[in-house]
């Protein structure tokens, strides 16, 4: 089996001064997976939470910067961290101890190092989508077929020049009708399908005989975004869509703002509501209620 731990060695090298770094562990630390779910439904933005063990006295990482934005909160012991402007250079230290959060924008040069006892800390990266990400994914749909560029243009650099202006012409031409709308929709449809699945007793759950009167909650960090397709209304789900009738439109409008619910609620016939309830259930959107 491979990309398994030497517990031994690993224990060597943080007695020798390394720091243990945990990548992604909102995959695997109920907390921090609700904390980093409900961070991207409100910022909009791709979130990754990882955890660095230093021992005492000693430094993980020589100073540098990240490319994107990053919020420290320590957990245990204590850091001293050296944060610089990156306007000016000038440097600020600050002792963070449990209970103490540091904002670090893209791109701040900074270093820590642990202070008299071990310490442990967690970052949660901030992945920016950006307006550029946006705008360039948007012209490329209207780019034409890949075409070669002419022989002997380096003798007549005038057939770049026209050939050049003739597609910027007919891109911006392509520009003027593209359906922002449409756009906006497609951009949060890809971020509200593409998110990591969460489905912490998720076999519990399906085993589990939903009735009229069974409590069910909505997972923490799931997104219930409706919408509307003619005679079928699309639900994006986090991690995927899921189509349904239009029909069952005013009970998903219940889900979709109710923080705890039974299928009695339901605005539609006992068949159906169970029926959908129990779709749900199995998509991860409703967990049953713990007794």
């Amino acid at each position: 089996m491979t990309g398994l731990v030497d517990p031994r060695r690993a224990l060597e090298l943080f007695d020798q001064g390394a720091t243990v770094v945990f990548q992604g562990l909102q995959r695997y630390h109920q907390p921090l997976a609700d904390l980093v779910a409900e961070l991207e439904l409100e910022l909009g933005h791709p979130c990754q939470a990882n955890a660095y063990l230093t021992p005492p006295g000693s430094q993980g990482f020589a100073v540098h910067s990240d490319s994107h934005d990053v919020f420290v909160f320590q957990t245990a012991g204590s850091k001293d961290w050296e944060v610089h402007d990156p306007a000016t250079d000038e440097v600020e230290r600050v002792t963070m101890e449990p209970g103490l959060l540091l904002y670090l924008p893209t791109g701040t040069p900074h270093a820590a190092r642990a202070q008299e006892t071990v310490s442990l800390h967690v970052t949660i990266g901030i992945n920016q989508l950006t307006w550029r990400d946006l705008t360039r994914r948007t012209v490329e749909d209207l780019l034409p077929a890949p075409e070669h560029l002419p022989a002997g243009y380096l003798d007549d650099p005038a057939a770049l020049r026209d050939g050049l202006a003739t597609r910027l012409r007919a891109l911006a031409d392509e520009l003027e009708g593209v359906d922002t709308g449409a756009v906006a929709e497609d951009a949060v449809r890809r971020f509200l399908t593409s998110r990591v699945p969460r489905l912490r007793g998720g076999l519990h759950d399906v085993l589990t005989e939903v009735a009229d009167d069974t409590e069910l909650r909505r997972r923490t960090g799931r997104p219930c975004v409706l919408l509307d397709r003619d005679d079928r209304v699309e639900v994006l789900l986090g991690d995927r869509a899921v189509t349904m009738p239009a029909w069952l439109r005013p009970a998903l409008d219940v889900v979709r703002t109710a923080r705890t619910l039974r299928p009695a609620d339901l605005p539609i016939s006992e068949q159906a509501r169970l029926v959908l309830c129990r779709r749900l259930v199995r998509e991860g959107l409703l967990e049953v209620s713990a007794p």
